[in-house]
């Protein structure tokens, strides 16, 4: 008699961190001429800030990543501010999110300030306090009173958080904007020339895409998105393969396969041979668990779990130092004792190897 899949029940995740946006794109919109300015000019459009990977949020909130169950949330500017502003600093890049519809049908702009940052020079006001950041009224005290430059100053007058430190903590609604300002931002801000003639670029379609300024060129050009596979692999007695990368400081810190998919490759190849690569480990089925994009500059993280063909680990010592197989309960006796450190909250990986432990590891 056949043995029994350890993935015959195995599900979809229900929940990743990072894949929680329910924002309307409007896609159809983006080509619409000055449409950055008429949102702005809605008394119902809100603005975010995002500079270097990272989002703005209310000065002192970032002293609260560190504690659970406590929220953080975005600062927001108004629009008709934030407009002025960008005819002032033409190198900040406006990037329409969409819209929330309804009754207010509440827009949302991202504004990535990261050409900015030269001119940063305002001290932070004495009167901000820590405990600011605990303060649930919506309100901030820097958007109430906007003083000239905001966006030049915006980086000594908020905190900034990357995406790690932010999802945990605030709601799926503003996780969703963060993530997708973060990763357009980061695409805006890594390419100014058009790979095909070298011409200078310039934002398009609402910060969404780019054109080429070549007179004999002029095409758009669209944010690359860079597919990479993450497997939790099982062995028939369903223990759980774990690995520690050179590049992790942490050496307690385990985790479980992953890489980008190399070109001409489909996912579940990208899966058997990164784990193969690593571990020396054989995988044979695999299972999609979901996605979720990961701003790495540009991945989309695509979780499997697998099966195991093989048991013998042969670690490759380039990538990975340390691999090793664990129940569940000596994964769990691992974390108790601090022997096994485990991936953060905001990570595919976390989610991961919780279906596979069966409960949530808080």
């Amino acid at each position: 008699m056949a043995g029994f899949s350890p993935l015959a029940l195995t599900q979809a995740l229900p929940f990743l961190p990072l894949a929680q946006g329910d924002i309307d794109y409007q896609v159809e919109r983006r080509s619409e001429p000055n449409l950055i300015n008429r949102v702005l000019a809605e008394p119902s459009t809100t603005v975010i800030l995002v500079r270097h990977g990272k989002v703005a949020v209310p000065f002192g909130q970032s002293n609260i990543m560190y504690h659970a169950n406590v929220k953080m949330r975005l600062a927001t500017l108004p629009g008709l501010y934030v407009a002025a502003e960008l005819k002032e600093f033409p190198e900040a890049v406006a990037m329409y999110l969409g819209s929330y519809g309804g009754k207010r049908d509440e827009h949302v702009v991202a504004v990535d300030i990261s050409a900015l940052d030269g001119g940063a020079a305002n001290a932070r006001q004495e009167s901000s306090t820590v405990d600011q950041a605990f303060d649930e009224s919506g309100e901030d005290m820097q958007e109430d009173q906007p003083s000239a430059s905001l966006l030049r100053n915006a980086v000594t007058r908020f905190d900034w958080v990357d995406l790690r430190a932010f999802a945990p903590h605030a709601s799926m609604r503003e996780v969703g904007q963060a993530v997708t300002a973060v990763c357009l931002g980061g695409w805006q801000e890594s390419q100014h020339f058009c790979p095909a003639c070298g011409a200078p670029t310039v934002p398009a379609l609402a910060g969404w895409a780019q054109r080429c300024t070549s007179p004999d060129d002029g095409r758009i050009l669209f944010p690359r998105i860079e597919p990479a596979v993450i497997i939790t692999v099982v062995d028939s007695q369903d223990r759980l393969l774990l690995q520690h990368n050179k590049a992790w400081q942490d050496p307690d810190f385990y985790s479980v396969s992953a890489g980008f998919v190399e070109a001409g490759e489909n996912l579940e190849h990208a899966c058997r041979r990164e784990t193969m690569e690593e571990t020396g480990i054989k995988a044979g089925e695999v299972k999609y668990l979901g996605s979720q994009p990961w701003p790495y500059r540009a991945s989309l993280m695509m979780g499997f779990k697998g099966r195991a063909l093989s048991t013998e680990i042969q670690v490759d010592n380039a990538e990975t130092v340390k691999a090793m197989w664990v129940t569940r309960d000596e994964f769990t006796n691992g974390v108790i004792e601090g022997r096994i450190h485990v991936p953060k909250k905001a990570t595919i990986a976390r989610y991961m190897i919780e279906e596979w432990l069966g409960r949530p590891l808080d």
